[in-house]
């Protein structure tokens, strides 16, 4: 309410409050700069492309916390997909592999603390709140991937589990493993684990008929993206962002500066710039392989986009004194997944 029309307004709450926030602004008439992922559930990701019917309306810039997309090195690799250097695609696969971070696994809650608040101060824990550890950690190798294939998958299949947990209460699996189908039937594979003690990797990678591309890793958020003439980082190195004969490459500005640069130059020149659909589909896309790997059943695109399962029914009428729309049982226990026993809900 302190903010005028035209100024930007940030949102960095868990993601189920994403479209309430989103409608007040377009209400407002704000530019809005809105933190990945955009929805945890199909009914939240139908009701954010309603809603950015009217953003569109009004002209208001929008922008998602995607980064990679404003990637410099990134961006470069996918034009030379697209000029055909890497041949055509014919897998993808994709690592997020770490050990616990932080709010993924929680205890339970302190007898003194309020369940609504509770739950929020650790969202990662809840899948109504965040989508869960999968949704929050797993998008950037998603949506990456899905960008360099230029498609969206249109049906997953997966499996994982829980180990080691001990008196955690949260609602993930802390290992999973997403078989995601193109409509080409080309397959993208997405591996995630949060498991101390364990091999860790964060990359995505490409293969095609003509070579190897690491699209992003070892680690972080800048690039060293690269094409491989064979199919392993071994291999010969066609060509490497920033490479400049001998000397050492260049390194890529910060996308996640980038990011912001692009949506405050649209804003003061009023270009088009709206990163909404993207962001549902993304964020659709991510929760379509968890619903896989939470039911054990293969899940579409439509029915994750079209599932009845409201993930927080009445978030737009909660308050800090509300009862939380997921709670415990007697003994301090949250619902879980249960592969091939809820076939048809995540809990």
């Amino acid at each position: 309410d302190t903010l005028d029309k035209g100024d930007v307004v940030i949102f960095t709450t868990p993601c189920a409050f994403r479209w309430v926030h989103f409608e007040y602004a377009i209400k407002k008439g704000l530019n809005v700069f809105m933190e990945k992922p955009v929805t945890p559930d199909g009914f939240s990701s139908r009701k954010m492309l309603e809603l950015n019917e009217l953003a569109k309306k009004k002209n208001l810039k929008v922008g998602v916390g995607l980064m990679c997309r404003h990637s410099q090195a990134r961006r470069e690799l996918f034009s030379r997909i697209k000029d055909g250097e890497l041949g055509d695609i014919l897998t993808l696969r994709a690592y997020r592999m770490q050990g616990p971070i932080v709010t993924c696994f929680s205890g339970k809650k302190p007898a003194e603390e309020k369940e609504l608040m509770y739950q929020i101060s650790r969202f990662h824990s809840f899948l109504w709140l965040s989508g869960g550890s999968f949704s929050d950690f797993f998008i950037h190798n998603i949506d990456e991937c899905c960008w360099m294939k230029d498609a969206w998958p249109v049906k997953a299949q997966a499996q994982g589990g829980r180990h080691y947990r001990g008196d955690s209460i949260d609602q993930n699996f802390d290992n999973y493993t997403v078989e995601y189908t193109f409509p080409d039937e080309t397959k993208f594979y997405m591996h995630g684990r949060n498991m101390s003690g364990c091999y860790g990797e964060f990359s995505s990678n490409a293969h095609g008929t003509k070579g190897y591309a690491l699209i992003s890793g070892p680690g972080g958020h800048r690039s060293q993206a690269r094409i491989h003439k064979g199919q392993g980082p071994d291999s010969d190195v066609a060509w490497m962002f920033g490479q400049r004969n001998d000397q050492r490459p260049l390194r890529e500005s910060n996308p996640y500066q980038d990011e912001w640069e692009h949506l405050m130059d649209a804003i003061r020149n009023n270009r088009p710039y709206n990163e909404v659909e993207r962001g549902v589909a993304a964020s659709t896309v991510t929760s379509m392989g968890r619903m896989a790997a939470h039911t054990g059943q293969e899940i579409t695109y439509d029915q994750m986009l079209n599932s009845k399962h409201q993930f927080g029914p009445g978030v737009d009428k909660l308050t800090l004194d509300s009862d939380s729309p997921l709670l415990a049982n007697a003994d301090g226990i949250y619902p879980i997944p249960a592969p091939g026993k809820k076939k048809f809900k995540e809990y």
